[in-house]
């Protein structure tokens, strides 16, 4: 910590040196809309001086803050027009290539390509803070993209850079407890986006008792910033609700008799990184981490929410459904359905295998798996273990999944040969309990069918 406030300090005095030479030789006055950046940006990439560079780098960052939602849309539109890769000297390239192909041509090739924004980037991130800026700058590029498809040059070449920046090489693994520093707990409780926590008391009941972990990746760059945090429950056994979870009478389980350990909420802080996965690394490491500190663990797994399940129920064309079984559904509407157990068995029965149908079965246009939290786990090399009926009936588990919530196994030994069973040929590690469920749903449409 203290050797990168030293560098921050040292990039500052830098930056502050900087603005006197800008102000000595007549820098201009700040304007209030995006044409000056356009300007100081050019200025950015034709001047050599470290000094004055960090300063109009600085310069430029600070003045971003003041654009509105049109200046900052304007200032992207045009760094995609304009500062692309510089044409002359790529055509040259390629003519050089084309006559002689050697390494060399191809080195000069490939340096020539890069759009000139690149290397604006690269320098803007000299700036103190920079980073930081730089984050919060693509978050706001990722909302202006809705409707301005063009702009996705631009955000490639960001999410590029930044790719690079958040090597898993630099982030650093880090546990939240009671002691973390105020600022760092207020933004677990702001940043929590599966199960909200309600106030400090819930927090507390979350990271301090001896039966719970946190951790998060945080970066050199943003030392109070975390990444992505991942909250782990230690229990005896594979849990199916998140209730008991959660509740605050509940018993604490000693670490000697801890067999499990679960996760049940990663949730990401950067918006401006979206895109850029750190959580199968988090979710590795942070089981390394308690398997030194807890040997006796067994079982790692997730408690995980299915957050487009009756979505794609209610208005997809792919649902293997008949009309009787949509009838059923209705009561769905029901208020409590959930305490009443005739009404709870019938929609279980329709439910549970379409919910197999949705992990093993249900793809997009394009062929991906639905359910974007399975696309991950499935993708890192769990396996799925169990689908858990009325695991959340909170409003919200309910609206989305009618209460399912899914168990992803991390079964170590297994986790290499599940990614490369995935990424080769797309198949799915599931347990035969789910497997049975797919075979239920076939019978039961066979039997609709006859009757």
């Amino acid at each position: 910590m203290s050797s990168n406030a030293f560098f921050s300090d040292l990039l500052t005095s830098i930056s502050e040196r900087g603005r006197i030479l800008l102000r000595r030789v007549g820098s201009p006055e700040a304007k209030p809309d995006g044409a000056e950046l356009i300007g100081l940006c050019e200025a950015l990439l034709s001047g050599r001086g470290e000094a004055s560079g960090t300063a109009i780098a600085r310069e430029i960052l600070d003045r971003y803050h003041h654009l509105n939602e049109a200046e900052r849309l304007s200032l992207f539109e045009a760094l995609t027009r304009d500062f692309g890769p510089d044409r002359e000297k790529l055509a040259k390239a390629v003519e050089s290539w084309r006559t002689q192909p050697s390494d060399e041509d191809a080195s000069e090739l490939h340096f020539a390509s890069e759009p000139r924004r690149q290397e604006l980037i690269r320098r803007l991130n000299r700036a103190p803070g920079g980073t930081s800026d730089l984050v919060a700058m693509r978050a706001d590029l990722l909302r202006l993209m809705k409707g301005h498809k063009e702009l996705g040059a631009l955000d490639r070449d960001v999410a590029h850079l930044l790719t690079s920046w958040f090597n898993r090489g630099f982030l650093v693994l880090r546990r939240i407890d009671w002691s973390t520093p105020a600022n760092i707990l207020e933004q677990i409780i702001r940043y929590e986006a599966v199960h909200e926590i309600r106030d400090w008391d819930d927090l507390r009941r979350r990271i301090d008792p001896i039966d719970r972990r946190c951790y998060a990746f945080f970066h050199p760059a943003l030392v109070d910033e975390p990444l992505i945090f991942v909250e782990v429950a230690l229990t005896e056994s594979i849990p199916g609700a998140i209730a008991p979870l959660l509740a605050e009478d509940r018993q604490l389980v000693p670490t000697a008799r801890a067999r499990t350990a679960v996760f049940y909420s990663i949730s990401n802080t950067q918006r401006g990184l979206g895109g850029i996965s750190f959580g199968s690394f988090l979710i590795k490491q942070v089981v390394e981490e308690l398997q030194r500190e807890l040997p006796k663990l067994e079982n790692f797994v997730t408690l995980s929410p299915v957050p487009g399940f009756m979505e794609w129920v209610k208005q997809a064309d792919d649902v293997p459904i008949a009309d009787d079984d949509r009838a059923v559904l209705q009561h769905l509407d029901t208020p409590d359905w959930f305490a009443n157990p005739e009404l709870a068995a019938q929609l279980r029965s329709v439910l549970e295998p379409l919910a197999a149908h949705y992990f093993l079965k249900a793809r997009t246009p394009k062929g991906r798996l639905i359910d974007s939290v399975e696309r991950f786990h499935i993708g890192n090399g769990a396996r799925l273990e169990r689908i858990d009926w009325l695991g959340d009936l909170s409003p919200k588990g309910l609206r989305e999944s009618a209460g399912i919530m899914v168990n992803y196994l991390y079964r170590l030994e297994d986790i290499e040969k599940n990614h490369e069973a995935y990424a080769n040929h797309g198949e799915i590690a599931a347990s035969s309990a789910v497997k049975r469920l797919i075979k239920s749903e076939g019978r039961r449409l066979l039997d609709m069918r006859l009757t």
